[in-house]
């Protein structure tokens, strides 16, 4: 459970076979110096594996970043799967190259935010605080 006492925990992945990891990596480093907690998968992931891993490591936050135009596929996926296990709880956000129409439609579908990869790194730091606060307590 997160408290306001509680570091918030983010898992970041990247989705399949997209090889550029420069950005997440960037996010990654934005977010511990907020004083968070970051788990970086690294490369190649799938969504199975990233799932698991959220699951096993009591994530508040899954970020997925991707480049490779597979996230009309990924982000459903990755949706359901957390509902099966149970962890639908977790807050989904997605980053990379993502057009504001598909991003309109996986925010209907469940993911509560898209960050472009122009996003200020305070401005993620922010949405990832509100989203946190606005779910409240697990």
């Amino acid at each position: 459970m997160t408290t306001g006492n509680e570091r918030i925990r983010v898992l970041l992945a990247k989705v399949g076979l997209d090889g550029h990891d420069r950005g997440v990596k960037v996010v990654a480093r934005c977010l511990r110096d907020a004083g968070m907690e970051v788990v970086y998968t690294g490369l190649h992931r799938t969504p199975e594996e990233v799932v698991t891993t959220a699951v096993q490591e009591d994530v508040d936050v899954l970020g997925i970043s991707l480049l490779s135009g597979t996230h009309m596929s990924a982000f459903p996926n990755i949706l359901k799967l957390l509902e099966n296990e149970g962890a639908d709880d977790i807050i989904v956000v997605g980053g990379g190259v993502i057009s504001e129409q598909d991003s309109q439609a996986l925010k209907e579908q469940g993911v509560a935010a898209i960050l472009s990869q122009d996003t200020p790194p305070e401005q993620i730091v922010d949405t990832i605080r509100q989203l946190v606060e606005r779910r409240g307590p697990r």
